[in-house]
């Protein structure tokens, strides 16, 4: 029997020639990536393990986004016990405070690779799939595992075919499909299984695009989420990366467990309602909806396309009386061209607030927090009951060109309709 992506690329890692949904298997990891977690939680497995070296300090990555700069003591003294375990044990990629998150990171200074195996302390490492290669998060003690081996045990996912044809129309974006297909699937629609996307409409989709899609494939709890790479996909890696890799592409009769097929071109903007990224809507039924707050960023929507978007909806126009509008680069690299391309001088003049590189209110961890009763309508990936602050606040989860368009009116806006 045919093999799916992702079952190709654990048989090559398991060093076997086939593998089957449920099989467990114990496969080589090419990349293993931490954030914060590697001090709040993986450096106590490491030093309880006593382990004195790692497997391969050149296949690690290590950086700091998610309290960045520090906003509190205990927040500088987990970055200072990061910094002194990369100098410790000789990490070679680390990517300092202002670098940008971590899965923009990972695609932005090559370490997105197809055919590879990558895992990472966060849950939105699925992002890295849009590059055709199996990236997952794993907890604490795994990568303690991982740092010391090199090596993890899987149990072999089922797949779920997702085919996607057509063009997406004006103004809706790939954060529209991801939600809309979230919708259907809900919370646990795709629990331990991996979304393969396939089609037309993939290769239709920019790369910002796709990785918006794969990051929230963990929101219908998939373990993975991969796309098949195109010769954009590939251009893209080549210019990031001397390390020979292998385009792996599924078996034409590979056993998928279910198979859904979306035209995009029909599709409408959408919005996930509080306080579940699967409870989705057209824009149509919450239009209108007060807003205190918009936010542009997170690993989900902080790219190029994110902030050109957005800043052709509200160049010339003012945010709001009384909303904060606030943009977050998703990467360092993300930040500077949106200078040189005048994008951030442009939202600076509407009234929006512009931030460093970090995960910022999409973690809620010290700044852009919601007062109670306050209403956020953001691009981030997730929604849940006092995410973002108060937990008496609102957060409804939408594409940049909707809360671009909400920003200016003040209020839950269709971006087709103009503003």
């Amino acid at each position: 029997m045919g093999q799916t992506l992702a079952e190709k690329i654990l048989a090559e890692h398991a060093a076997v020639s086939q593998v089957e949904p449920g099989e467990l298997i114990e496969a080589t990891v090419d990349v293993a990536m931490s954030h914060e977690m590697l001090g709040t939680r993986v450096i106590p497995h490491v030093e309880a393990a006593g382990i004195e070296r790692l497997w391969d300090p050149n296949r690690v990555v290590v950086l700091l986004d998610h309290w960045t700069p520090a906003p509190t003591v205990e927040a500088a003294t987990v970055h200072q016990q990061v910094r002194r375990f990369v100098k410790r044990f000789g990490v070679k990629h680390f990517y300092e405070v202002g670098t940008g998150i971590c899965h923009q990171i990972l695609a932005d200074y090559g370490h997105l690779r197809p055919g590879e195996l990558l895992v990472g302390t966060d849950s939105h490492t699925t992002t890295g799939g849009a590059f055709g290669l199996f990236a997952t998060g794993i907890g604490a003690t795994d990568m303690a595992v991982v740092l010391a081996t090199g090596r993890l045990w899987f149990r072999v996912p089922e797949s779920i075919r997702i085919i996607l044809s057509g063009k997406l129309p004006n103004q809706v974006m790939g954060k529209d499909v991801i939600l809309h297909i979230l919708g259907e699937l809900g919370a646990d629609g795709a629990s331990y299984k991996v979304l393969e996307f396939q089609g037309d409409g993939v290769e239709r989709l920019s790369l910002d695009s796709r990785m918006t899609i794969t990051n929230m494939g963990v929101e219908a709890d998939a373990k993975a989420a991969i796309m098949h790479v195109d010769q954009k996909a590939e251009a893209y890696i080549r210019a990031r990366t001397r390390i020979p890799f292998n385009i792996v592409k599924p078996d034409p009769d590979a056993s998928y467990v279910q198979t859904l097929r979306y035209d995009i071109s029909k599709l409408v903007p959408q919005v996930a309602t509080p306080s579940l990224p699967t409870q989705v809507v057209p824009v149509s039924e919450v239009e209108g909806t007060p807003i205190d707050q918009a936010f542009l960023g997170s690993c989900t929507n902080g790219r190029l396309e994110d902030i050109r978007m957005a800043a052709k909806i509200i160049e010339g126009k003012q945010v709001a009386k009384y909303v904060r509008f606030l943009v977050i680069p998703a990467s360092r690299i993300i930040y500077q061209e949106a200078l040189r391309e005048g994008l951030l001088s442009t939202l600076l003049t509407a009234g929006a607030v512009i931030g460093s590189p970090t995960c910022g209110p999409c973690f809620g961890g010290h700044c852009g927090l919601l007062a109670d009763g306050e209403v956020c309508i953001s691009t981030s990936n997730r929604n849940f009951l006092g995410r973002m602050g108060s937990s008496g606040s609102e957060i409804y989860l939408a594409s940049p060109t909707t809360v671009a368009a909400s920003a200016i009116t003040g209020k839950i806006t269709d971006p087709r309709k103009g503003v």
